[in-house]
């Protein structure tokens, strides 16, 4: 039964992607919003719903450490599965956006302040508000770095239909979410059968689990052609997890941060997130990439066990 779950809640989570990508390139084009600013707003800001609420029902709860790990394991999966897999997978990535020079730093920010607000050992309420103007920061950079290269006038002087956009784009991100939970409990349940561990299962599966909705969308972008808005929703859901995951998450309780029982696993999200910089300043999209971003993935998972 769990195996059957598994197929359709997959199947869910490819439709749903579907449904997101073509609405979401709709309102790009006839609001001439460049793909990758849908990338990392509408669709990063959707697909992080999962890290939302995984990590707000954890700090609700008082596991405060499941949130925080949640989203290090999510930008470790992000950037290397995700990432690394749009690379492999793509004929070719040539991003209209100069991705270094406007977008790169965004991958590392993030991650550098939960360094410095976590070094005293946990995210307090002030750090969760500082999170969330950094958010508006970020999209405040997003809309006055708005270009657009290439309209498709036909499209964009179609009439638009907000009610049919808004109601698919609602209907995919149902889709990806549940497809995403239930593909987590079934999938919780498969590796139990096999005599899995509880702790392996919570450290990987949740991470993974909640990053599917990011592969979906993101793969089904790149084979589209639609690089930047692949890479987009990858950088800016990177920025989601720690800004409005994590603080919401810690203005709802204050969260701990033990740097010494998981400094590899917060370095592993460091140094994932420099490579992405290394990658954009070198424009290195090719399949040499992804098979690096996927065996230092391997290497994180083979130390964790």
């Amino acid at each position: 039964m769990d195996i059957l779950i598994f197929v359709v809640s997959m199947g869910a989570l490819i439709y749903g992607a579907d449904f997101i990508i073509e609405e979401s390139e709709k309102i790009a084009l006839h609001f001439k919003i460049s793909p990758f600013i849908i990338g990392a707003t509408l669709i990063a800001l959707g697909t992080s719903l999962p890290e939302m609420a995984v990590s707000m029902s954890a700090s609700v709860q008082g596991s405060g450490d499941i949130a925080v790990a949640n989203v290090i394991g999510s930008t470790i999966f992000n950037i290397s599965l995700v990432l690394g897999t749009v690379f492999i997978l793509s004929k070719k990535i040539s991003p209209k956006r100069d991705l270094f020079a406007q977008d790169s730093a965004w991958s590392l920010f993030p991650i550098l302040i939960f360094i410095l607000m976590g070094i005293d050992g946990k995210l307090s309420m002030l750090d969760g508000i500082l999170f969330l103007i950094l958010m508006g920061a970020y999209l405040l950079f997003l809309i006055q770095s708005n270009q657009v290269d290439e309209i498709d006038e036909d499209i964009a002087n179609e009439k638009f239909a907000w009610n049919k956009s808004l109601g698919l784009l609602l209907v995919g991100f149902i889709f990806v979410v549940g497809g995403a939970d239930f593909a987590i409990d079934s999938a919780g349940n498969i590796a139990r059968d096999f005599g899995v561990s509880e702790w392996i299962i919570g450290l990987f599966l949740v991470a993974f689990g909640t990053s599917l909705p990011e592969l979906t969308v993101a793969i089904k972008a790149a084979r589209a052609n639609n690089a930047d808005m692949a890479i987009g929703a990858i950088i800016g859901s990177n920025v989601a997890n720690f800004t409005m995951v994590l603080g919401l998450s810690s203005i709802i309780n204050p969260l701990n941060v033990d740097f010494s029982a998981n400094f590899f696993d917060i370095m592993a999200a460091t140094i994932v997130s420099i490579m992405l910089v290394f990658i954009t300043a070198n424009k290195l999209y090719n399949k040499s990439a992804g098979i690096v971003l996927l065996t230092v993935l391997a290497l994180v998972i083979s130390n964790s066990f």
